[in-house]
């Protein structure tokens, strides 16, 4: 069911009656809105599964290989949970966040899991343009800390690594506080969408969020964002107007036939005389 105009009307009532603070660092900004990502998802003509009553928001790919569950009334510290099936191609996958990563951030990785196959980059590059500092195991660290990037195998019977990321509270050197959130990305998630997501996470610019939102640490920094309401209206809204045009360039490209190659006359053989 694509994206409606009751629900961008619905995101922009609550957005226009909020003055918006510019918020950073992104790990410590808290979760902001899920349908950041729920939105862009149904505007690539991803279907709901789920009761619309229930509190537990499931949604499925056009081509059924991809299901994202969102529950925010789940007793595991995992909110959202993305897997894709096996195909003829690829395997199967799975990953999972923490319910105050930021809805910004994850919306990082779906976006690029609905857009056309790019190259796959190192995923650590954001990483380190956004000088983010590399211990001696090969882990990073954001500069104040609190959010830590690993990649190791998940046993010592499966060799490729899987994506591990947590944002602690600090105490000490030694030992760590709660974790605030998390994110686990399988060894069989892509590359692009493992640097995706840690595009988002580690860029510079804030998230926008309401007055009285909560952030996800206490050391996260508010301040008079110079964006006014509407214009994050707008810009959600025209998010979701070049992610349904993109879907639909992509149905056409699916539906529309090869050209056959002009037709050429048979050659007669020459007559020997």
């Amino acid at each position: 069911m694509p994206l409606s105009e009751r629900q961008l009307a619905a995101f922009a009532d609550k957005h226009v009656g909020q003055i918006p603070f510019d918020t950073s660092p992104r790990h410590l900004a808290g979760p902001g809105d899920a349908r950041h990502v729920t939105h862009g998802l149904a505007a690539a003509g991803w279907t709901t599964l789920s009761d619309p009553l229930d509190a537990e928001i499931v949604l499925r790919s056009p081509d059924h290989r991809y299901r994202l569950q969102f529950d925010p009334q789940s007793t595991t510290s995992a909110w959202w949970r993305l897997r894709a099936e096996n195909s003829n191609n690829e395997p199967g996958w799975y990953a999972e966040f923490g319910k105050r990563v930021p809805a910004e951030v994850l919306a990082g990785l779906t976006d690029a899991l609905i857009a056309p196959a790019s190259p796959q980059q190192d995923p650590w590059d954001p990483v380190t343009r956004a000088g983010w500092r590399r211990d001696e195991a090969g882990a990073a660290h954001s500069p104040d800390s609190l959010c830590h990037i690993e990649r190791r195998p998940m046993s010592e019977f499966r060799v490729h690594p899987s994506w591990h990321i947590e944002a602690r509270d600090a105490r000490d050197a030694q030992y760590p506080g709660p974790r605030i959130w998390h994110a686990f990305l399988d060894e069989h998630v892509p590359d692009h969408l493992a640097g995706a997501f840690l595009t988002a996470l580690t860029d510079q610019s804030p998230l926008q969020r309401g007055m009285f939102d909560r952030t996800a640490h206490h050391s996260a920094v508010k301040q008079s964002s110079p964006l006014r309401p509407q214009q994050v209206v707008e810009a959600h809204t025209a998010r979701m107007k070049a992610i349904g045009a993109q879907a639909r360039a992509a149905r056409r490209r699916q539906t529309t036939p090869a050209p056959r190659p002009p037709h050429t006359a048979a050659v007669q053989p020459t007559a020997h005389r």
